[in-house]
């Protein structure tokens, strides 16, 4: 095999690559948008994914959700932060939106990530709660327990997340 065959060859690796990747990205930006009221594509073991009514039961289903699902992945030691900022997040989405909810749990790398979508667009805004306010310290639990959290404006309304950390090794896949 010549030079001139190598780079060929190369160039045409390099543009198969090219073309795979961005099918994959295209391919999750123009996926048909799953409805809130099922379940989000179990992409792994390492997913999963629950709608929630717009009920004042959610907060506690999904509490027990995703304990449950965090003792099936042997993440067990994570079942406290991740209960109480699950809790907070749907219950902000039961006072703040009108609609269905979807709880979204993931393990990646060495964090578990949490999500939950709703129907609205806006976005949190942080506040200051006064020391007397009964509510309010959301964003300050988020800051507290969570690695990381944020949200995302999707088509279907947004999704507010948050990581925590996995302690130790990351769990075997």
């Amino acid at each position: 095999m010549d030079a001139t065959e190598r780079q060929r060859d190369d160039l045409e690796a390099a543009s198969a690559s090219w073309l795979a990747r961005h099918q994959a990205l295209w391919s999750r930006t123009l996926q048909p948008i799953r409805p809130l009221d099922s379940p989000r594509a179990r992409v792994s073991p390492w997913d999963a994914s629950w709608p929630l009514p717009q009920d004042l039961t959610s907060p506690g289903r999904a509490r027990r959700l995703a304990t449950a699902q965090l003792g099936d992945w042997g993440l067990e030691g994570l079942a406290d932060p991740a209960e109480l900022l699950v809790s907070e997040l749907v219950t902000n989405a039961l006072r703040h939106t009108r609609g269905p909810l979807r709880l979204n749990l993931c393990v990646r790398e060495s964090s578990l990530r949490c999500e939950v979508e709703d129907t609205d667009p806006t976005c949190p805004v942080r506040r200051d709660a006064d020391p007397d306010a009964e509510g309010g310290r959301g964003t300050v639990l988020l800051d507290l327990l969570a690695g990381a959290w944020g949200s995302t404006q999707v088509p279907t309304g947004k999704t507010i997340w948050f990581e925590i950390s996995i302690p130790g090794p990351a769990p075997r896949r």
